[in-house]
């Protein structure tokens, strides 16, 4: 076994209660993070900036989001779940404080950039507090729960906060709501623990823990594991068309390109966020149950989405039916979902030591992927005259791209998993049956070794 691997988690009860109190915080961020996509005229109108200013805002929180990911799970693995997770919930809920009483536009930006640093402390958290408290064949099922909880918090933000800022104002709305973030910390600082009694991490030797060698060793480690570079490419060709849709171009396409009123086009970009949470129960089940159906669920997403992308787009005459744009929608819920699968090849590539690494690797492909459709759409709308097809032909190009490291990566990295699983195996079996006599492996590719009293 590798350094800090322990036996496997027990689950139960007092584990979905700590998880839960994770869970709790990642909510109140995604509720945060999306607060501006309801408050989007209203910004306007108070910080008098237009639209690309505007836009600064959503590509700020994207650009520290993804920047923060890798040093972030360093902070993970340094120092625990629990005091990261707290620093997160003071950082977001300061941001959200300072959003609902800036005077001026620069401030504003300063706010959101803190809330975006405190928000992608979260995140990664919440999984790696996932894998420390239950058992490993929970872990797909558990990251999609939390997956589906962050889609609720986007929810909220659409179906609570769009009134509430309407009708108490600009300075009631956002500063009331960071309530809620000192809400989750008293339950954090008080009952969170990073991992039950009795399945403390093995401590890493003390070389290993030091300084600026223990940066460089945990990213060229998590790295050097193709599970990981390839959990990296599924979030990065997965993720990014439901996210450039929700948050920025989705609005804009369905109401000039497409001819749809405001009203239908907000009910499309619901039906996105509702799509995304039927599916992540519908993904975490069925990896849950079969580890093979990760890769053919990645690519069967990506597939449909590109296909679906390429109907609505080269319809005649340019407005898409609505049945087509509803089944569009439907669809790139799945994006979300299939996003996740990529912390499932790189949590079996990494011992526990390195989990909060290795998924913040992981996390930053799709953020990266989001980014950079985000600001070419924008550029190839200003250059071909507001050209949507033109636009969102970059969907395209960066699945290809994707999909082309998923295929590079996919058999090294399995086999790698594979391997590592038979390893493991007769390491386990004193831990499932402690009282029985030892059984003594027998077949193809075992051996005999002599016991060691170490």
């Amino acid at each position: 076994m590798g350094v800090g691997q322990t036996q496997d988690p027990p689950g139960g009860g007092r584990a979905v209660a700590v998880w839960c109190i994770g869970v709790a915080v990642y909510f109140v961020a995604v509720i945060f993070r999306t607060s501006l996509g309801v408050a989007g005229l209203e910004a306007a109108d108070r910080f008098h900036v237009n639209a690309s200013a505007l836009s600064a805002f959503s590509l700020l929180q994207l650009l520290v989001y993804a920047g923060m990911q890798v040093p972030v799970g360093l902070l993970v693995d340094r120092l625990g779940t629990k005091k990261v997770l707290t620093l997160g919930a003071v950082l977001f809920t300061a941001g959200q404080l300072g959003f609902a009483l800036s005077p001026s536009y620069e401030m504003a930006l300063a706010a959101r950039a803190l809330l975006g640093c405190g928000d992608a402390m979260t995140f990664i958290s919440v999984l790696r507090l996932g894998t420390r408290w239950f058992p490993a064949r929970r872990g797909p099922l558990v990251a999609q729960l939390a997956g589906l909880v962050g889609m609720a918090g986007n929810l909220v933000s659409t179906l609570v906060l769009a009134p509430v800022l309407h009708g108490v104002g600009w300075t009631a709305a956002f500063a009331g709501s960071a309530v809620a973030g000192l809400v989750v910390l008293v339950p954090l600082v008080l009952f969170l623990r990073d991992h039950p009694e009795g399945h403390e991490p093995a401590p890493a030797p003390a070389e290993r823990t030091g300084g600026a060698g223990f940066v460089r060793r945990q990213i060229r480690e998590s790295w050097s594991e193709p599970g990981t570079r390839l959990g990296l490419w599924v979030h990065f060709t997965t993720q990014f068309p439901a996210m450039v849709f929700l948050l920025l171009w989705g609005m804009p396409f369905l109401i000039e390109a497409q001819g749809l009123t405001r009203t239908t086009a907000g009910g499309l970009l619901t039906l996105v966020v509702a799509s995304n949470m039927a599916l992540g129960l519908v993904y975490g089940q069925i990896i849950g149950r079969r580890q093979s159906s990760r890769i053919p669920l990645a690519l069967g997403t990506v597939g449909l989405t590109a296909l679906l992308w390429g109907a609505v787009l080269a319809h005649p005459g340019g407005h898409a039916p609505m049945w087509l744009l509803t089944t569009l929608c439907l669809v790139l819920g799945g994006c979300g979902p299939a996003s996740m699968i990529g912390f499932d090849f790189a949590r079996p590539a990494n011992p526990a030591e390195r989990q909060g690494t290795a998924s913040g690797i992981t996390n930053m492909g799709g953020f990266i992927a989001s980014m950079t459709t985000l600001l070419t759409v924008g550029v190839l709308l200003d250059a071909t005259g507001d050209d949507y097809r033109i636009a969102f032909s970059t969907v395209f190009v960066l699945e290809a791209l994707g999909v082309s490291q998923i295929l590079r990566l996919r058999r090294r990295a399995l086999a790698r998993e594979a391997a590592r699983g038979r390893a493991t195996l007769p390491a386990q079996a004193p831990v499932e049956a402690p009282a029985q006599a030892p059984v003594q492996a027998s077949g193809p590719g075992t051996e005999r070794r002599p016991r060691s009293t170490a």
